[in-house]
């Protein structure tokens, strides 16, 4: 399984960048919603590296190990996000709307980020 010390760099760099953004809004909102962000960042930030795992191992695999992997692996992912955002809003009361919302925000800039990964690597390995 090979890293790229890059991928992990720019997800921190994202994760700094929508914190940076987030940072005043949340400075005059509610202590929930700061609860809310901490939430979907956590929760956005895990199933991104879970999402790099599965490309990182399925990498110089045939076709199929990383179909398995990338997109079997997408379904458990979506499936373990969807009963964590049930579990915090019905067990720990947290606001539906503000944790969907921030966990989307990081979703949708982290799966950006690994779609740009992913074609890199089909990019490399074509010219391999």
């Amino acid at each position: 399984m090979k890293f790229s010390r890059t991928f992990l760099r720019n997800v921190f760099i994202a994760w700094a960048v929508l914190c940076g953004i987030a940072a005043y809004p949340l400075s005059v909102s509610s202590s929930e919603h700061i609860r809310c962000f901490i939430a979907g960042a956590v929760l956005s930030t895990l199933n991104v590296l879970a999402g790099y795992l599965a490309l990182a191992y399925s990498e110089g695999k045939s076709y199929t190990i990383f179909l398995k992997a990338v997109l079997g692996g997408m379904g458990v992912r979506m499936t373990l996000m969807i009963a964590a955002l049930l579990i915090l809003i019905t067990l720990f009361d947290f606001e539906s709307g503000p944790l969907v919302i921030f966990t989307m925000g990081f979703y949708a800039v982290y799966l950006v980020m690994e779609l740009i990964y992913i074609q890199k690597q089909a990019h490399l390995q074509n010219q391999n």
